[in-house]
């Protein structure tokens, strides 16, 4: 059985100050979560969220991460740098990376294959913006992010990696798609992953979803089928909210 992964993305929100706070009133509201819990902090707070979780259930995650080693990459941060402050995951892919900071396919595959070398394990984020969709381009944009962030990555090297289904026009909007087409979009992305490496090895990826999941849609959203958790936005700021989602009640 696949364990489910709820991440939140803080994004650029919280001083280490607010960190801590948020993260000592987490760490209790989520301790028997029968997920796995991921907070995915800025650079500077990743310190301050290390200490506060220590000896709790939930991961640490970073937002980004550079595809080289090291060397002359200004305000970039490494694969080793982040595995030394005892960072588990790292977003690569997310939209607002590809919209604002000019991320393509190729450089999320070259981050991931980084990420991979490096020992951590990337949240790779692929969805459509709401001009694709309306297009009738869903299908269409979630392959060819698939495959080109795939590309060369080693069938046994699928079960560091998660995926996340964030289609652009639901984040930070307070839209979300149906359960129903947020989990068919995932059985596209899925049946992509069984093209590049059998039914197996697709089967076993666990698939987030992440357009504006929150503490109303979250039981909804987890009892769909192809659903394995979700990439948590604003509602991952406020402790209360991010552990209602992390304790989700399936619905049968």
């Amino acid at each position: 059985m696949k364990r489910p992964i709820i991440a939140g993305n803080w994004k650029m929100n919280n001083t280490n100050a607010g960190t801590k706070a948020l993260l000592t009133e987490l760490v209790p509201l989520v301790k028997d979560a029968k997920c796995e819990v991921v907070v995915c902090v800025p650079f500077t707070d990743i310190d301050t969220a290390r200490k506060a979780i220590r000896g709790s259930n939930i991961k640490l995650g970073a937002q980004n991460v550079h595809w080289a080693p090291k060397g002359a990459f200004t305000g970039e941060i490494s694969a080793e740098m982040l595995r030394e402050l005892k960072v588990e995951y790292v977003l690569i892919g997310h939209s607002e990376r590809r919209q604002y900071f000019g991320e393509t396919d190729e450089s999320v595959n070259a981050r991931v294959k980084a990420a991979i070398d490096g020992g951590l394990k990337p949240i790779i984020c692929v969805g459509e913006t709401l001009e694709e969709r309306e297009s009738g381009k869903t299908a269409e944009v979630v392959i060819r992010q698939i495959n080109g962030a795939f590309k060369d990555i080693e069938k046994y090297d699928l079960k560091k990696i998660v995926v996340a289904y964030e289609p652009v026009w639901a984040i930070g909007t307070g839209k979300t798609a149906t359960a129903q087409d947020a989990n068919d979009t995932i059985a596209v992305i899925r049946k992509a992953l069984r093209k590049l490496y059998g039914k197996t090895a697709a089967n076993a990826m666990r698939i987030q979803y992440g357009g504006s999941m929150n503490a109303k849609n979250a039981d909804e959203l987890m009892s769909m089928k192809e659903i394995d958790g979700g990439l948590i936005g604003g509602a991952s700021l406020k402790a209360a909210d991010f552990a209602r989602v992390v304790n989700y009640q399936e619905i049968q």
